[in-house]
């Protein structure tokens, strides 16, 4: 994943380089981030070697 996609890849409606074949509309990780939020949580991006990782942390 770019460092631009990275960036903006929490905002809604923003769908990455279009190179996929799944289709969508945007909302899915903006919904995540937003549900981790209410949570008091986080999370966490890292991408290398072709692929990305989504660590999501949440207190107990």
């Amino acid at each position: 994943m770019s460092k631009e996609d990275q960036r903006r890849v929490f905002d809604k409606f923003y769908q990455g380089d279009g190179s996929h074949a799944t289709k969508g509309n945007g909302l899915g990780l903006s919904l995540v981030q937003k549900i981790i939020d209410l949570h008091q949580g986080s999370i966490t991006i890292r991408s290398g070697n072709g692929q990305t990782t989504f660590t999501i942390f949440l207190p107990k």
